[in-house]
């Protein structure tokens, strides 16, 4: 039960992980246009309140703006999980 419990919370942080940091071996850009007062909007909301499950809505944001990358918006689309810090949030709120 122990060893479960142990290979659960590796996989939750990994997860966690993957949310923040994406794949390092596939950079991912965000097109200037695509930060649209929508996206903003959205993405400010999610990362102030730590409270990500409009992360579909923004993926239609970004879609509506133009945006085709594929792990863009298959990010935003997945189950998560999702935290403060989350690399698709911090590319639309332009942060580093």
């Amino acid at each position: 039960m122990w060893v479960a419990a142990v290979e659960v919370e590796k996989r939750d942080q990994a997860d966690t992980l993957r949310d923040i940091f994406g794949n390092t071996f596939r950079p991912v850009s965000l097109s200037p246009s695509w930060r649209t007062d929508t996206a903003v909007a959205l993405a400010t909301q999610m990362y102030e309140a730590r409270e990500f499950s409009t992360m579909p809505i923004l993926a239609d944001a970004l879609q509506d703006a133009g945006c085709d990358s594929a792990d863009i918006l298959e990010h935003c689309r997945s189950k998560g999980p999702h935290v403060r810090g989350c690399w698709v949030v911090d590319l639309v709120l332009g942060k580093e």
